[in-house]
């Protein structure tokens, strides 16, 4: 007995049934035809992929419904039809939503089916790019962090090569105020000498703190509990803040031991302090001081690798920092406080503090909800 052997051209029919086959075997793009109202009319098994929604879930019902609601209510779908048929192609990025209710990144492109002058529907091709739009996000991220944390490197250098030469000036000074000081018996020349020597101290000051942001002072490294150090300043950090201000501890239960140079992070998390108190308004408000040890990395390194740090937060529930201000606070000099009322020179201090103790500082601030500067230093290895 013979058997007729069927091809595979014939399995597949005519040209309008390869068709279809061929857009729905396609799983990686969502393709199908709305009407000139936009109606769906067709849907592939790439739909039901992307967004979620069966066959029968969809057709005979608007595009619109695969779109945010707030993009709805601005009329965003009628306008990419009215695009599409206009310009002859709608193409774009944007968020939709899956029939769980859960949003992906989309890139879409509605084009326009004419015949013979006739607007007879849209052809409309939709891909999911949720992982490539991340990757994309997070790229752009480390790629600002980089040039932050290189613009930061380029900064410090100077400030060091300044620092030091400021401080050879300022030791001239000193010891020529001291020798002075030493010889004469006038009391009217004293007093001229005690009103220099206090600016020459606070000169001295100011380049110990450009020293320290340009890894150029060193440090005197102790094993510290820091949750017994942070208790043991509560009361002057408290009395820094003013009596309008409610200073509060969140320490851990287990103790956070760390290599530090205790003065150098006093200064430090006084620096802190002062500037939220600075920030928030006449009436007061309240500053939170935590300290915990988590595992992570520094986003400024080239390395995946992460590690142990303890790690102090401030937060204060103040007006937050200007967006545009944001990348600018660790700098030198930069304050957007009015003229004397500050050197600017705090936040580079704990800037430079934690970069030469092998740790790194991350701001936290948005505009009417305060903000939350973190140190992050290297935990002792037990």
């Amino acid at each position: 007995m013979q058997h007729n052997e069927v091809s595979p051209a014939d399995e597949l029919g005519d040209e309008s049934r390869q068709f279809a086959l061929l857009l729905d075997s396609v799983t990686d793009y969502a393709i199908y035809m709305l009407d000139p109202r936009g109606y769906i009319r067709t849907w592939n098994r790439g739909g039901s992929r992307i967004k979620g929604y069966d066959a029968a879930d969809v057709i005979g019902t608007h595009f619109s419904r695969f779109y945010t609601a707030p993009e709805v209510e601005r009329g965003v779908p009628a306008r990419n039809l009215e695009t599409s048929s206009r310009d002859g192609r709608f193409e774009a990025e944007g968020w939709r939503v899956r029939k769980d209710g859960s949003r992906f990144r989309a890139s879409v492109v509605i084009d326009p089916i004419w015949k013979d002058d006739r607007l007879l529907g849209y052809a409309k091709v939709t891909r999911d790019i949720t992982e490539r739009y991340k990757a994309e996000l997070q790229l752009q991220e480390a790629q600002q962090t980089l040039m932050q944390a290189q613009k930061m490197e380029a900064i410090g250098k100077l400030t060091l090569g300044l620092a030091h030469d400021f401080n050879n000036l300022l030791t001239v000074i000193v010891n020529s105020l001291d020798l002075i000081g030493a010889r004469t018996r006038d009391e009217a020349i004293g007093r001229y000498v005690m009103t220099a020597m206090r600016g020459a101290e606070r000169g001295v000051l100011l380049t110990r703190q450009l020293l320290t942001f340009g890894s150029g002072q060193t440090l005197a490294l102790e094993t510290t509990d820091v949750n017994e150090l942070l208790a043991e300043n509560i009361e002057l950090l408290q009395r820094a803040a003013g009596d309008l201000v409610h200073v509060q501890l969140e320490l851990a239960d287990d103790p956070l031991v760390a290599d530090i140079d205790r003065a150098q992070f006093e200064a430090a998390v006084l620096n802190l302090v002062s500037n939220s108190r600075d920030a928030l308004p006449p009436s007061g408000g309240s500053i939170t001081i935590t300290a915990s040890c988590q595992q992570t990395r520094d986003p400024a390194s080239r390395h995946d690798r992460t590690g142990h740090f303890v790690v102090v937060e401030v937060v204060d529930d103040g007006p937050g920092i200007p967006l545009e201000h944001q990348a600018r606070v660790f700098e030198p000099f930069f304050t957007t406080k009015e003229v004397g009322q500050g050197s600017g020179l705090g936040l580079s201090q704990v800037f430079g503090f934690a970069s030469q103790s092998g740790g790194f500082v991350q701001l936290r601030s948005q505009p009417g909800h305060g903000t939350a500067v973190t140190i992050h230093l290297p935990a002792r290895e037990h």
